[in-house]
């Protein structure tokens, strides 16, 4: 098992194919999956300096009653063969699931889910920890869920995450809460409650108003008769009823034992760490679970990792990490956002089930043409265009793919003016009037350039046209820069890439960079 590995796929296939043995890979598992709301998540981008208003659909958040969710669910149930392991209390539970709630999207949610989870048991160490983070629309459901498959003598909290939005609501009460549903594997597991300590509160501080000799302040408890259970006593009862009253130190703990609702911020829009995922979570929230249910240098795995909290905070407190998302945008926003927040740990992410060659490239464009287009818009650094989605793959884009922005002027007052390639990606047949609609396309936008991304090798007319196209030139370079090129997948994959301004700016938002401890980071590096 690699540290460091992303892997690109469905994580039902991954946690089958990649972690097939049954005596557990990990010790702590989280996981935040689509809470079945019927929204469709975006991922914001960045363009030059400024924040984009474009977003794309990076995944629905809901699965649907299809054929597939169908034959899961019978599997389930013991009708037909399964990999997983079946008991009779799963497939009683989907029964009684089926005839309470219908065959209808709430049940595909739950049978995809039950499916993944009993995959989830599989690979956690049975000393390891499961944090299933879900919203009140099914949170019940879950749980008896996660009752069936890990045992209700398993499960430890309910944890209640409170935050503060704007309150809208004057039908109901204003729902600011998600609910993470914590379970263990077995009644042997690691909880560091010393490691999450809550801070006392300044009301809580105030009642420790005396000082001892060495400067340890401290308060007058009761602890019989009358005094029973009261404090913030006086001193003097020390002299009158001393065997009624006892010192208690506030430097006796460094907090209060963790309770389980916690109120942390949600991620507000200045913050640093927030990338412009919808459903980015805040890395304080990530930082409780990882530092409660495990030590330096456990496994932790994210099997539905979105744009990477989890396994950034893993890295940050030193645990090794997996992370798997069905969506290459995911795993490229994953991989940047690594790299940029630990420059200085010069870390080595290791990506499963991309490309990494010609005949891998044709393949998945065979299997998911939506996915490859983003796959090679990564490889050029170019943000992928609007309201594209599978079931669209033109959408609302007029033929454009993709977008490199980069700097062409400097102001005055030092403000930078951007100029942009518009960028198409083709992975079957192409010919030179693909070229000719690139060239249209370029003076309806009032772009500076094009970009033409094949798979296939072009033709010798598609050459000629681009050349005929001309060129264009920034301010502060006497270079010109082609109006219209052409690259391959092969060249890019290569080492390749095209010839634009050096100063472009990356489609993605930058994470804030960690400050590493150098000690510590040349200790590992000696081990």
């Amino acid at each position: 098992m690699q540290n460091r590995t992303l892997y690109f796929g469905d994580n039902l296939d991954i946690l089958r194919d990649k972690f097939p043995a049954d005596d557990g890979y990990f010790d702590l598992i989280y996981l935040d999956p689509p809470f079945n709301s019927n929204r469709n998540y975006n991922v914001l981008f960045k363009e030059g300096l400024q924040d984009s208003p474009a977003q794309v659909q990076a995944f629905e958040d809901s699965w649907h009653w299809t054929a597939d969710a169908q034959h899961t669910f019978e599997e389930l149930i013991g009708v037909k063969p399964s990999k997983a392991k079946i008991n009779q209390q799963i497939s009683d539970l989907m029964q009684a699931l089926e005839k309470l709630v219908g065959p209808n999207d709430m049940l595909a949610y739950l049978t995809m889910m039950a499916i993944r989870l009993i995959g989830l048991k599989r690979v956690l160490k049975n000393t390891g920890s499961i944090y299933l983070h879900c919203d009140p629309t099914a949170s019940h459901y879950l749980k008896i869920v996660m009752d069936a498959i890990f045992g209700k003598q398993n499960f430890r909290n309910e944890i209640v995450w409170c935050y503060k939005e704007r309150e809208l609501s004057r039908k109901h009460y204003n729902k600011k809460h998600d609910v993470i549903l914590f379970y263990t594997n077995s009644d042997k597991y690691t909880f560091n409650p010393d490691e999450i300590l809550e801070p006392y509160s300044e009301g809580t501080i105030k009642k420790f108003n005396y000082t001892n000799e060495k400067g340890r302040k401290f308060q007058i408890r009761g602890k019989g008769g009358k005094y029973v259970g009261k404090q913030g006593l006086s001193i003097d009862l020390e002299k009158s009823d001393p065997d009624l009253v006892y010192r208690d130190y506030l430097d006796k703990s460094a907090g209060i034992l963790p309770r389980d609702w916690w109120v942390i911020p949600f991620i507000n829009r200045a913050a640093t760490e927030r990338l412009g995922y919808p459903t980015q979570k805040p890395e304080a929230l990530l930082e409780r679970i990882v530092k409660a249910s495990s030590k330096e240098g456990d496994w932790v795995l994210d099997p539905f990792c979105g744009c990477g909290t989890t396994v950034a905070v893993a890295e940050r407190l030193d645990r090794k990490w997996v992370g798997i998302d069905i969506t290459t945008l995911a795993i490229n926003l994953i991989k940047h956002r690594l790299q940029k927040q630990f420059y200085d740990k010069n870390i080595k992410i290791f990506v499963d089930g991309l490309p990494k060659d010609l005949s891998g490239a044709k393949a998945l464009f065979k299997k998911d043409p939506f996915e490859f287009e983003y796959w090679a818009l990564d490889l050029v650094n170019a943000i992928p265009a609007q309201s594209k989605t599978k079931e669209n793959m033109r959408g609302a884009d007029r033929g454009i793919d993709g977008i490199i922005t980069f700097a062409k002027d400097l102001k005055k007052g030092g403000d930078y003016e951007y100029g942009k390639i518009l960028v198409q990606v083709k992975g079957g047949n192409v010919q030179r009037n693909d070229i000719a609609t690139l060239k249209g396309d370029i003076e309806r936008e009032k772009a500076e350039g094009g970009l033409f991304v094949t798979l296939e090798k072009p033709t010798q007319p598609m050459k000629q046209e681009a050349v005929e196209a001309g060129d264009f030139s920034v301010s502060f370079s006497p270079k010109k820069f082609p109006k219209i090129q052409i690259i391959t997948i092969e060249e890019l994959l290569k080492g390749a890439q095209p010839d634009i301004p050096f100063w472009s700016q990356p489609y993605y938002k930058e994470a804030k960079k960690v400050e590493i401890d150098p000690s510590k980071n040349q200790q590992k590096l000696i081990k």
